[in-house]
């Protein structure tokens, strides 16, 4: 039971860790994705805010006549005149550059005998800059619908107990279209306006000012389907963020959009390139190696030869050398000279470029002085300075 305790033991803290590693990274993932669509509606916001301009703008307006006339008469001292500021909150423009506004006047009047037989009246309007220079002017005409008198006794039978009540009025909201398509000049733009109603009999409960904008392309979808559009903006913004941060989180890990293994494998191939490259130098180096020994044969003709007389005559040398210095056999820093002419054989003859000699290939009867000359070896003749002289060398090496 020990080993299957261990067993599940290590089994439930591997799923443990596993389960805690997949938590985490799935609250990191929620965490992003919460961050990049807030960012989304951040973004739809801010554009919607500075590319729609203000749709619909109304404020009230305010008649004002003279009043030092004679207060006998019924008719007014003046034209009622109104000036209207066409700026929101006192600072920004309602109107913006470029885009075409509907601009009328709703007159609220009472169905007053007075109003009824006033007939037709002028109402006119004159745009102008912060200087008080008009750049625009226009004039409409209205008046009051038409009611028989059998069709308003009916209607105030009819309502009767809501007009008994105050909650109806005998009145009729008259709009009058002052500009159908009114643009709005860049380099004078309009801060108020000044409407006048050319009549002095007129009766008016109440007048505003409406202002409407005609939308087109973008800003008409913006404006008429607004939900769809938000969906469509904040996803485009979303999907957006989120490759940029895709590529980002690459970039990060990765180093870049390729992965891993495909850079290793360029990394290889450059090293392979490298070393044929290397290769092919050494092998141009052995052919040119090669050529100069061809260069040199007669060189190393003259080399072996020497070589062989070296083998010939090494136990020879070496037994006069035990008769006559044998206090120098047994020195530690001396070696055999069997021992050096084997080393010589096995490892291959240094070529030295040597004074001409002819390429006939020497007899038995003569062999390769340590000069570089030919000499006869019937009978050879070795002096006890020579083989002081030649033994010299193999105590150095």
């Amino acid at each position: 039971m020990g080993p299957a305790l261990l067993w599940l033991q290590d089994a439930l803290a591997l799923v443990v860790l596993r389960a805690r590693r997949t938590l985490l990274q799935a609250a990191i993932l929620l965490c992003v994705l919460v961050l990049l669509l807030w960012v989304a509606i951040f973004l739809y916001g801010s554009f919607y805010y500075s590319y729609m301009p203000t749709a619909r703008f109304a404020t009230p307006v305010y008649y004002y006549y003279r009043t030092d006339c004679d207060p006998s008469s019924s008719n007014l001292c003046s034209f009622p005149m109104a000036n209207v500021s066409l700026l929101r909150n006192g600072r920004d423009q309602v109107m913006v550059y470029g885009q075409p506004y509907r601009i009328s006047l709703e007159l609220d009047m009472p169905e007053s005998p007075v109003n009824q037989e006033l007939g037709m009246f002028m109402v006119r309007m004159s745009c102008y800059t912060k200087e008080g220079q008009i750049i625009s002017a226009i004039s409409r005409s209205a008046m009051l619908h038409y009611r028989s008198k059998l069709l308003q006794m009916l209607g105030t039978v009819l309502f009767s107990p809501l007009l008994l009540a105050g909650v109806s009025q005998q009145k009729q909201l008259v709009e009058v279209e002052l500009f159908s398509a009114y643009r709005e000049n860049s380099y004078q733009p309009t801060m108020g306006a000044v409407i006048e109603v050319q009549s002095r009999q007129i009766q008016i409960y109440s007048a505003e000012l409406r202002i409407h904008a005609h939308f087109t392309g973008i800003r008409y979808l913006l404006f008429n389907f607004p939900l769809l559009s938000a969906v469509l903006g904040i996803a485009s913004n979303f999907a957006f963020l989120s490759v940029l941060v895709l590529f980002s989180y690459l970039q990060f890990v990765w180093g870049g959009v390729w992965p891993p293994e495909q850079v290793r494998v360029r990394v290889m191939v450059g090293d392979g390139t490298r070393l044929q490259q290397r290769r092919e130098e050494a092998r141009r180096r052995v052919s040119q190696s090669k050529d100069r020994n061809s260069e040199a044969g007669t060189d190393s003709t003259t080399n072996t030869v020497r070589g062989s007389d070296s083998e010939v005559f090494a136990p020879q040398r070496k037994a006069e050398l035990e008769t006559e210095f044998p206090e120098t056999v047994g020195w530690p820093g001396v070696q055999d000279d069997t021992a050096v002419f084997e080393s010589s054989t096995e490892e291959p003859p240094v070529l030295l470029k040597g004074p001409d000699v002819s390429e006939e290939e020497p007899g038995p009867e003569h062999v390769a002085d340590g000069d570089g000359t030919l000499e006869e070896s019937r009978e050879p003749q070795i002096s006890e300075s020579d083989l002081r002289r030649r033994h010299r060398p193999c105590m150095s090496s």
